[in-house]
């Protein structure tokens, strides 16, 4: 689960003279006139990711800057380490992995109008085989809750 605390990033004005240009200079110098300046948004500079689970190993556990252009695929490479995660969990016998889903999150920054991925969630499905302690010791007090609640009487 990986969330934006901050901002930060560049995004793109037009050149502002485009208009005052005569048809003959707009022909001859095309590449001119499509040209973009760079300029540095102070909110999205200052965006933070940071990792919110509770898994040790992977990426962002401290808060780290993310560009809005790569926004996207370092925080779906992020989720997929949590998938990574529960494939490895659910490797070995006692349990399967049913299914794993990500969300991204997409937000638009306030101040230069740029879209970014602000965050993501991974969303897992294990299912455990009977041998599963846990679950035997469920049914063992749910079984002692339900006894004598169900009474048949043959008249």
């Amino acid at each position: 689960m990986l969330g934006a605390v901050g901002m930060s990033n560049n995004y793109v004005v037009p050149y502002a003279n485009v208009d005052k240009v005569s048809p003959i200079q707009t022909e001859n110098n095309v590449e001119n006139s499509s040209k973009v300046k760079e300029v540095e948004c102070q909110t999205c500079k200052s965006r933070k990711y940071v990792d919110g689970s509770n898994e040790a190993d992977v990426s962002f556990k401290a808060p780290g800057h993310i560009d809005p252009g790569q926004s996207y695929a370092k925080v779906m490479g992020h989720e997929q380490e949590h998938v990574a995660n529960a494939r490895q969990k659910t490797s070995g016998k006692d349990a399967q992995l049913v299914s794993a889903t990500v969300s991204l999150k997409i937000a638009v920054c306030p101040e230069c109008g740029r879209s970014y991925v602000a965050g993501g969630t991974t969303n897992t499905t294990i299912k455990y085989n009977k041998d599963n302690p846990y679950d035997s010791g469920r049914k063992t007090i749910e079984g002692s809750f339900l006894k004598g609640q169900n009474v048949d009487e043959i008249a």
